[in-house]
């Protein structure tokens, strides 16, 4: 039994509807466990650009410092596109991520046999794939020296990959330690053929899998990662690899599980982590009851499990959402053609009524 304040970002676009549901899960969770969740809302994004005139405040930052863990929805959208960069809203999920030093990005693609016709890829190539993706979160391309120079033709846009030995070693220790309690087999995937930062990368990787001779340690370049990703998924168990790598190669992953909205995702590292779901703001369907909550609702669980250690309570939510499945309850992006579909907050109903049982 214990008392948590978690704090919660709801954000833009669809940010708020699928938020809610996060948050009504973890008080159900809360109830049924004897635990007390205290909620506490903060401003980011495009949310906060209208009202602050800044993408993340100091406020929100220090608060969420503050908290044990922070359940984030989701920011951006059209309105705010043309800003400039220091002022987009995306700018500000940088600036937390990097604050919090949440440089651990776990993103989870597991396929359940009753979503194995809501992909493109044949359910025989995807039937019993479990990967996860872990993902180097706070340095690489997207934190490297950059910027825009020269006039005219000569104008030159640049971005630097970076990574330090340190940073690789940090990335590559929660990788191992991941799975040890999965499969025990880690794939680094870099692009050691061309760039020198990755032959780092995998220098250092090399060195690190001595101190876990009970992890399998293999290597793959990137471009084969993603074809193998949709050729044969199963062969996967943990990835680990740099910032922009993982953010291309996770997205992909989405689509072995059917959908983005299915994709939760845990940004550790620091004192306190960061839980979202990888979908966006999707602001073509927000306010519409059209989202799919199971990504934020699969985000709770990985609060749960990562961020507070609450083992138990983020396995009930999980087999909560197996049971819905198994139900036939479909939210839009994952029916099959011509198939019931219900809206978000009816997902989220039936996800709270096994969680009571």
């Amino acid at each position: 039994m214990g008392s948590y304040t978690i704090s919660v970002i709801h954000g833009d676009g669809i940010g708020p509807e699928v938020g809610v549901e996060g948050v009504r899960v973890m008080q159900t969770i809360g109830a049924k466990f004897g635990h007390t969740f205290t909620f506490t809302e903060y401003l980011a994004g495009g949310a906060a650009l209208d009202k602050v005139g800044v993408p993340m405040p100091d406020d929100t930052i220090k608060g969420v410092k503050d908290s044990a863990a922070l359940l984030f929805g989701a920011i951006g959208g059209p309105k705010w596109e043309s800003l400039p960069h220091h002022l987009k809203p995306e700018a500000g999920l940088l600036k937390i991520r990097k604050e919090l030093g949440a440089f651990a990005n776990l993103r989870p693609a597991v396929v359940y046999d009753e979503l194995l016709d809501a992909s493109t890829i044949k359910p025989e190539v995807l039937k019993g794939t479990d990967v996860l993706v872990v993902r180097e979160l706070t340095g690489g391309i997207y934190f490297g020296p950059g910027g825009i120079t020269g006039d005219g033709a000569n104008r030159v846009g640049i971005n630097t990959e970076v990574y330090s030995t340190a940073e690789i070693l940090r990335i590559g220790k929660v990788a191992f330690e991941t799975a040890r309690l999965r499969r025990k087999s880690v794939c680094s995937v870099d692009k050691a053929n061309v760039l020198v930062s990755s032959q780092l990368w995998r220098e250092v990787m090399i060195d690190l899998s001595k101190s876990y001779p009970d992890v399998k340690l293999s290597h793959m370049y990137v471009d084969n990662c993603a074809m193998q990703l949709v050729r044969n998924p199963r062969q996967f168990d943990v990835i680990v690899t740099t910032n922009i790598f993982g953010d291309i190669l996770s997205d992909e992953a989405s689509m072995i599980a059917g959908s983005i909205g299915m994709l939760a995702s845990a940004s550790i590292g620091g004192p306190v982590g960061l839980f979202e779901p990888i979908h966006g703001s999707a602001p073509d369907i927000a306010g519409q009851q059209k989202a799919n909550p199971l990504a934020m609702i699969g985000s709770a669980a990985m609060l749960l499990r990562f961020g507070l250690k609450l083992i138990a309570e983020a396995d009930a939510i999980e087999a909560a959402i197996r049971s819905v499945l198994k139900d036939g309850l479909r939210t839009g992006d994952i029916a099959k053609p011509g198939e019931k579909t219900i809206g978000t907050k009816a997902m989220a109903d039936a996800v709270v009524e096994r969680l009571k049982k």
